[in-house]
């Protein structure tokens, strides 16, 4: 072949080459893949939103479409309800504790895993994720048995080791259903985070722990001193996550263990939403409590993650000075 031949055939590769390269129209693809997503997110979710917030200022019963605007009077009436009151202390005392130790547990037994020498660790991590993904409905029933107060295991434990003082009716008695329910909500969430937790310490440089370890710290000073700091963003996030989950989750363990009882000690804010629109058909009063159980959880949420970037931005000030 000549030179001449050469030179024509290497540039039509060229072009061919470029040719073959050259993407389409890339906003086209991001539209393709979205809007069947913004579609879904607009009739399921922001449209309905609209529609409860408008139903909310009026009596609707849900039976009818004739429907009086009653303005405010169903948020008047929402803080002169004892009910309703006593829902808003359950869900909030259930934010207190879940999160907190849901998310300490998660912490722990993440940094054991990933930091000691345990040969069974995929075993242990099987294990502790197993609950999360567990039906919420199925975890209800099962510790249902466990607080039976004649076939549970909580009270027949006690009752083999002496402590029959102590058996009592738990899911009936005011001063610990709600505990109980908080329990169920833990050991349900726990592997959740926990999964979170070991990737994110599987993140941090094992140049940093091996340091700590030469230096002669011991597992509760790298927990504190180099593992919580390092995971001071997924721990804000982790518990922006949990607050949310303790609001939405607590309503469907209420109704498989509880029923709201007795006499409300474990009724929650959507547990009485429910209540008031599909079994007392007061449907505008329901979805005023729905608007608020939003705007309070947003309202949660937005102060938690203020909380930990001023704490970060603390931190930051610190080391600079």
């Amino acid at each position: 072949m000549s030179e001449m031949q050469l030179t024509e055939v290497a540039p039509r590769n060229r072009k061919l080459k470029t040719k073959s390269t050259k993407t389409k129209n890339p906003k086209l693809f991001i539209a393709v893949c979205t809007i069947p997503a913004l579609l879904l997110t607009l009739v399921f979710m922001i449209i309905p939103t609209f529609r409860a917030f408008f139903m909310s200022f009026t009596d609707a019963t849900g039976m009818s479409d004739e429907n009086k605007f009653i303005f405010l009077d169903n948020y008047k009436y929402m803080f002169q309800d004892e009910m309703f009151l006593k829902a808003l202390s359950n869900t909030f005392k259930l934010m207190l504790v879940v999160p907190v130790v849901t998310l300490a547990f998660g912490l722990v037994l993440a940094f054991l895993l990933t930091q000691t020498k345990l040969k069974e660790r995929g075993f242990y991590r099987t294990v502790f994720f197993f609950p999360s993904i567990i039906s919420l409905t199925v975890v209800g029933i099962i510790w249902s048995f466990v607080f039976h107060p004649n076939m549970g295991i909580l009270n027949n434990i006690l009752s083999s080791i002496g402590l029959d003082q102590l058996t009592m009716t738990w899911l009936g008695d005011s001063r610990t259903a709600l505990w109980c329910v908080a329990v169920t909500l833990i050991w349900q969430a726990v592997g959740y985070y926990m999964v979170m937790y070991i990737a994110a310490i599987d993140g941090i440089s094992a140049d940093v722990f091996e340091s700590a370890t030469i230096d002669g710290a011991g597992y509760f000073r790298k927990l504190v001193s180099i593992t919580i700091p390092l995971l001071k963003e997924i721990i804000g996030i982790t518990f922006v996550l949990s607050l949310a989950g303790t609001i939405n989750l607590s309503f469907i363990v209420v109704t498989i263990m509880t029923g709201g009882g007795p006499a409300g000690g474990t009724t929650v804010l959507l547990h009485y939403m429910y209540t008031q629109g599909f079994q007392n058909a007061n449907f505008g009063y329901a979805m005023a409590i729905a608007i608020f159980t939003l705007a309070f959880a947003f309202v949660l949420s937005f102060l938690s993650r203020l909380l930990t970037n001023r704490a970060e931005g603390c931190i930051v000030i610190n080391r600079v000075l």
